[in-house]
């Protein structure tokens, strides 16, 4: 999925986005991750920043390809089980078929599920994809750079309170005066 500075990033921000939730009545959250050779997992759903911390810190980054497309049809087969609020997916790469990834953004979409794609780096093919995902959802891009900690940290704010509280809560997060929340409503529809 990353490369290990931007999974130990995304360990030390995660508390905040539960941080914004919490006001809503909470968030619970299950990790989907993969790594190596075909390897592709999620976890149980778990409420609370140190629940996901707990999780995270058990997981060890290893190379391989990028496997969007089994935490895209994670995410919509999860969803036809039960309500999934959000999809919030942190990448620097994409090396599948663009496609298949359409295909199954617009499945989930269809599901009322938004995807919220953010994206280390400036890998153009990455981009690419990565913003249709999200307009094929009806959720949003940004981009964000390793080295700005506090924007990935808002961006995760602003997208644990829309699956939280929905387009309402976002609403008000932005009237707040979170500029990362304004940028995540003028894609979303």
């Amino acid at each position: 999925m990353s490369r290990q500075p931007t999974w130990n990033l995304a360990q030390k921000l995660q508390g905040r986005m539960f941080e914004s939730a919490a006001a809503l009545g909470g968030l619970d959250v299950q990790l989907v991750y993969f790594r190596g050779f075909n390897e592709c997992r999620s976890s149980r759903f778990v409420a609370g920043g140190e629940g996901l911390s707990g999780l995270m810190t058990k997981i060890d980054v290893q190379g391989g390809h990028t496997q969007i497309a089994r935490v895209l049809r994670h995410v919509r087969d999860e969803t036809r089980r039960m309500p999934v609020g959000a999809l919030i997916y942190v990448g620097d790469a994409m090396e599948e078929q663009a496609d298949e990834l359409a295909q199954l953004a617009g499945e989930i979409g269809l599901l009322g599920v938004k995807a919220f794609m953010f994206h280390e780096g400036r890998d153009p093919v990455a981009e690419r994809c990565f913003r249709d995902i999200a307009r094929l959802t009806g959720g949003a891009y940004s981009s964000f750079d390793i080295h700005a900690p506090d924007r990935l940290a808002a961006l995760l704010s602003a997208a644990a309170v829309y699956a939280a509280g929905g387009r309402a809560a976002l609403e008000r997060h932005a009237l707040a005066g979170a500029a990362e929340a304004q940028a995540l409503l003028t894609q979303m529809r």
